[in-house]
């Protein structure tokens, strides 16, 4: 975005976005670990409850939606309940829920979940619509309008790499390590539609995008914008959509209080008449490499500078340069303690690997993800 844009471009944020978020979550055979497809029992189960699940792409994926919070509390205490109340279904329909980003094991077919829409996309993207399964967490910050969503995407774009590395849950899979901290980002980029979005000069230069693709069949519809950020097709928000499902609710919970708070930081560098990091489209692709890869146990790189730089550096810059914005959140100790905490325990990825590798149990990663998955829900 040029200086010229960015001074005839005005954002008006009197309090603090409020925060939503979508966890997809997996459902397996509490014996074997096998995805099952019963997410319609599931949510019918859920419905009785007053649980409004959505149902995903395959069969043995259900979505949950919180509401819309102003407090990092209110949004945890939610998501206790959403994961404890939608396991207890899960249960009674002889299933086992589990945060995690992709099946430890499959079965030869991931089944499509019956609907017109999601008939139509295996129909038309084959293999790779059954080979799904993958859960990621989407985190909604409310904007004042699609321009702002865009701008808040060009200061958010840079940090992707780094917010998938704080999320990734999905070494493990077909019985394997894949020695990928996050393999679901390495499956999810097949898609043509998906990855980090290019830099738009307004909301018709992204429709615009958008319509190109639709004419050229890449896409079905909107919804099939998999953008690792946009503008949200059905709220006024910007949607971040990079992140594996984290192990944990606290996990979650850390997730969106980051994302709130670099939307609240991006507002500010609009208003002051900061330019977005201009970050190379190689370095980022490499960034988002390194991310998937080591997760936050090894080097990342800073795309900015286009160095490398330990994972753990780059997280620990990201919380200092968003200080401002968390102190008037209220949400500096507990992102100080849930951050300390994460790398000390380590995040999904690394938990799942450390289980594969005492015994080369299968039944192992299972228990460690059904124990993260209701950690703090009980």
């Amino acid at each position: 975005m040029s200086q010229d844009a960015i001074r005839g471009y005005s954002v008006i944020v009197k309090t603090p976005p409020t925060v939503g978020v979508e966890e997809e979550l997996l459902l397996v055979d509490p014996r074997t670990g096998i995805p099952v497809g019963r997410n319609a029992d599931v949510a019918r189960t859920a419905a009785d409850l007053g649980i409004d699940l959505q149902l995903e792409l395959t069969r043995c994926q259900v979505e949950i939606n919180t509401r819309v919070h102003s407090t990092t509390p209110e949004l945890l205490k939610e998501l206790r309940e959403l994961r404890r109340g939608v396991s207890a279904c899960a249960e009674k329909n002889d299933a086992l829920l589990l945060a995690v980003a992709v099946p430890p094991t499959v079965p030869p077919d991931e089944p499509v979940t019956a609907t017109p829409r999601y008939r139509r996309i295996a129909a038309n993207f084959g293999l790779l619509a059954h080979e799904q399964g993958l859960c990621g967490c989407h985190v909604h910050v409310a904007v004042p309008d699609r321009e702002a969503a865009l701008r808040v995407s060009d200061y958010l774009r840079p940090w992707l790499p780094l917010l998938l590395a704080l999320t990734a849950n999905s070494s493990v899979y077909h019985g394997l390590d894949t020695e990928y901290a996050s393999w679901r980002s390495v499956l999810w980029r097949r898609w043509p539609s998906a990855g980090a979005p290019p830099r738009f000069a307004s909301a018709a230069d992204y429709d615009a995008a958008v319509a190109r693709m639709l004419s050229l069949g890449v896409i079905l519809d909107r919804k099939m914008v998999y953008w690792d950020i946009r503008p949200s097709a059905r709220f006024p928000t910007v949607e971040i959509r990079v992140s594996d499902v984290p192990a944990t609710v606290e996990e979650t919970a850390l997730l969106a209080t980051l994302i709130r708070a670099a939307v609240m930081t991006a507002h500010r560098h609009i208003e002051a008449g900061r330019c977005a990091p201009a970050v190379p489209d190689d370095v980022l692709r490499a960034a988002y490499w390194r991310a998937a890869r080591s997760g936050l146990d090894g080097d990342g790189i800073d795309p900015v500078r286009g160095q490398p730089l330990p994972m753990r550096e780059l997280l620990r810059g990201f919380v200092d340069h968003l200080a401002p914005a968390l102190d008037e959140l209220g949400d500096r100790a507990f992102v100080d303690e849930t951050v300390a905490a994460l790398l000390d325990r380590g995040n999904g990825a690394r938990r799942q690997r450390a289980a594969l590798r005492v015994r080369g149990d299968l039944g192992d990663v299972l228990d460690v993800l059904a124990e993260a998955t209701l950690y703090t829900c009980r």
